[in-house]
């Protein structure tokens, strides 16, 4: 049974299927900056593509992801705000024990079961052994790094970017990190880091089809591309659900050949060029091929800019909770039924996404677990007095609750100090001391999170992690493919 939407566009489009239930394309791009593209108001970087997305779609200028890269994906994928669904301190690295519980209810399987055809290109960053991967999470097809590009050997140019020197693998410093971690232990298993790493992977389903270098970085943002725009042609005549995540903007920077110093913003804008460019051959493609009425296509970020970026106004950066750290520059495009040239300042997030999806594809959002996100099709569509999607958001990093915001207000819990975001979207004055009644209720609310999520530990709500007992690498040290990967015994030098 088809959901009944709070727009009433689907009772007015013609009955067939594929009027009523649209396409979608979710593009995630890795550490872009709130204020790294055109309809954000960048003067470094040229995105003629993005800027056309907006001047056709509509800008999101107040959409939530999180601090850092696993916990963002987790909410896009589940609904869920990151805690619950992936309780982690902080990442997922390789051969990380734990990962996205196959248990969850991902959007891909919920749209899978809706009738779409389904694929992730590009990071995934939810887990890397077998249990944990897109393929075992509801999409048809993946082709991607399986975590961050800098999540590999110094040798390979993992951490250095396009033609920098190749530095000397800082092992003392390595196990200082895991003397520094040792003393504050974490819960769970996440994996191998530093000068322990082995080399990156590109898999194709299940297969490991290539060992990332500097070269194979150098190719990896049209790599996807070309991959992203072959399969919405084999599936112009069905439904599907296509997850673009870039490996592009994060550190260790490798744009392309044809976009290396073309940019005045260095390497870094070379890539965000490249980027602007890949979402012109996806958008493209889709209007070449008449889907344009029928297709949702997302444009965001999963986290926050580094220092590398540009995040004003907001004050802040990836890893923290000011809205630099959690702010993300997203479209929304759809033509015909996405209000053209418009934008929105409502409260949403990477965990709306999930029913908005499922709830256009006519699926069904999960009723026997709790769903954090909300139905923000309201917000895109611009409908007039459309209530707000969140009356509470709460900003998590890690375990840690370090904020709350209801309407324009926004508490930091640690220290309380108050912002009014509306009127200091860079939280620059703090009006705690003539605001004591909104600091109580604000406070309130996040301690009412304490049998929940918890405010600093782990909180009843907070589900199980998957785990498998013994994580390997995908590809050893030595170069060998792990059993089960590839052909027995090969080596990816």
């Amino acid at each position: 049974m088809k959901l009944l939407h709070a727009c009433l566009w689907c009772l007015l489009l013609p009955g067939s299927v594929l009027a009523a239930e649209p396409n979608f394309v979710v593009i995630n791009i890795d550490d872009l900056g709130y204020a790294d593209i055109g309809p954000y108001g960048s003067k470094l970087n040229r995105t003629p593509h993005l800027d056309r997305m907006a001047q056709e779609g509509r800008r999101l200028t107040c959409f939530y992801a999180a601090p850092v890269c696993s916990p963002s994906r987790a909410a896009l994928m589940t609904g869920c705000y990151p805690k619950r669904a992936l309780p982690i301190p902080h990442v997922l690295f390789p051969a990380s024990a734990v990962g996205l519980n196959p248990e969850e209810r991902t959007v891909a399987e919920l749209l899978k079961d809706a009738g779409y055809a389904t694929a992730c290109v590009g990071k995934w960053h939810l887990g890397d052994q077998p249990p944990f991967l897109p393929t075992r999470q509801g999409f048809d097809y993946y082709l991607g790094i399986p975590y961050s590009n800098d999540m590999g050997m110094a040798t390979d140019g993992s951490k250095s970017s396009l033609g920098d020197p190749i530095p000397t693998p800082q092992r003392r410093r390595a196990a200082k990190a895991a003397q520094s971690a040792a003393k504050q232990p974490s819960p769970v298993d996440t994996g191998l880091t530093g000068a322990d790493q082995p080399p990156l992977p590109l898999l194709e389903n299940e297969k490991v089809i290539a060992r990332i270098k500097q070269t194979e970085q150098t190719e990896i943002v049209a790599r996807y591309t070309q991959a992203a725009v072959k399969f919405i042609r084999a599936h112009k005549d069905q439904r599907f659900f296509l997850y673009l995540p870039h490996t592009a903007v994060h550190f260790p920077h490798y744009p392309g050949q044809a976009f290396q110093r073309r940019s005045q913003n260095g390497l870094y804008g070379d890539w965000v060029e490249e980027v602007d460019d890949s979402v012109g051959q996806v958008l493209n493609v889709i209007r070449e091929l008449k889907l344009s009425e029928r297709t949702l296509v997302i444009f965001t970020s999963d986290n926050g800019g580094t220092p590398r970026a540009v995040n004003a106004p907001l004050r802040g950066f990836k890893g923290s909770t000011w809205e630099g750290g959690m702010r993300v520059p997203t479209i929304a495009w759809w033509p015909g039924k996405i209000p053209a040239g418009t934008s929105c300042d409502a409260v949403t997030g990477m965990i709306d996404i999930l029913p908005t999806l499922v709830r256009l594809a006519g699926g069904q959002v999960p009723a026997d677990r709790r769903i954090d996100g909300a139905d923000a099709w309201p917000q895109l569509c611009g409908e007039a007095n459309a209530p707000p999607a969140h009356d509470v958001f709460y900003y998590y990093r890690g375990f840690e609750l370090e904020a709350v915001r209801s309407g324009p207000w926004k508490l930091h819990l640690a220290k309380g100090e108050l912002y009014h975001l509306i009127n200091d979207v860079g939280e620059t004055q703090d009006v705690a001391g003539a605001n004591a009644d909104v600091v109580r209720q604000l406070r309130a609310q996040a301690d009412a999170m304490q049998n929940d999520l918890g405010v600093t530990g782990l909180g009843p709500g907070c589900r199980p992690l998957g785990s498998v007992l013994a994580a390997e690498p995908l590809i050893g040290r030595d170069g060998r493919v792990r059993a089960g990967f590839a052909a027995e015994h090969e080596v990816m030098e």
